[in-house]
């Protein structure tokens, strides 16, 4: 059997090979992948030339080269932040949009015929949602959200289905407590989705009344990032927004078919109380004094 070093090498350069790290021409219009990699960051909305660095994890000096290349190309224009003349922005021109277009295209085409030739489809993109988010684990950004925006409904959605399959009574949110969105934003509650790069990985909801109690609601993490501590990351998220609300009591609800869950809970200083609703679903009852 080969050793784990040897495995994740040959992945690596695997990858290498598909993506075409190494070719002088990525996908065949010009230029090399970090500098395709910067028009793509840009034309996908991060106009900050720092954000963009941070985001690709360049170091200052090959920055300023991909930028001035693309520059030199005429696909984009730099200047001066309007509130920092010491921060640059970068935007796209004309030239640019065609270009970010091509590449976008080519890029699709290239995942689509992949996907064709495989016929494991489901499980070649769990194994890469996998990938994704261990190598991403750092840069998973927590943002507070409306719970009815797209990517609040996806986790929502991803969620009620794990219930399904995991309780042995399936579940039906209709006959849950399901929490009114307007209860988790500010300044009842809060929301938060972990999205790793542009994709929703996971959620959390405070459930607030008002009163100096409230609930955490909807925790669930993709099966693709469970053991990274997101779910630990995401209640800390939950608990600053209740201490920042004046929140001082904080409940939940959970059931023992969710074992990871209690355990979460019993690990960072949650406390059994006795049931407080009637929802038929939950089997263990938790609170946390702030």
């Amino acid at each position: 059997m080969l050793d784990p070093v040897t495995r994740v090498r040959r992945f690596n350069r695997a990858v290498t090979r598909a993506v075409g790290a190494l070719d002088t021409s990525f996908l065949g219009r010009g230029r090399p992948l970090g500098a395709a990699r910067v028009l793509n960051a840009i034309g996908h909305g991060r106009s900050e030339v720092g954000e963009v660095r941070d985001y690709l994890g360049l170091d200052s000096g090959l920055m300023s080269r991909l930028l001035r290349s693309l520059e030199d190309e005429g696909l984009i224009e730099t200047s001066a932040h309007g509130d920092d003349a010491r921060r640059r922005v970068a935007k796209l021109t004309r030239a640019g949009k065609r270009e970010f277009s091509a590449y976008e295209a080519l890029s699709n085409s290239q995942a689509e015929d992949f996907l064709a030739r495989n016929t494991q489809r489901e499980a070649l993109l769990a194994a890469m949602d996998l990938i994704a988010s261990a190598l991403g684990r750092d840069a998973t950004d927590l943002r507070e959200m409306d719970p009815r925006g797209d990517e609040a409904r996806y986790c929502l959605g991803e969620y009620y289905a794990e219930l399904a399959r995991r309780f042995k009574q399936g579940f039906d949110v209709k006959l849950s407590r399901d929490p009114d969105a307007a209860d988790m934003v500010r300044p009842r509650g809060s929301f938060v989705v972990a999205m790793s790069d542009g994709l929703p990985i996971g959620c959390v909801g405070l459930k607030g009344s008002g009163s100096e109690i409230a609930e955490i609601k909807r925790l669930w993490v993709a099966p693709s990032a469970r053991g990274l501590g997101l779910g630990r990351r995401l209640m800390d998220a939950a608990e600053a927004a209740a201490r920042e609300l004046g929140i001082a009591v904080l409940r939940l609800d959970t059931n023992s078919a969710l074992p990871e869950a209690g355990q979460l809970y019993r690990r960072t200083g949650w406390t059994e109380i006795p049931r407080f609703n009637d929802d038929p679903y939950p089997d263990l009852f938790f609170e946390k004094r702030l």
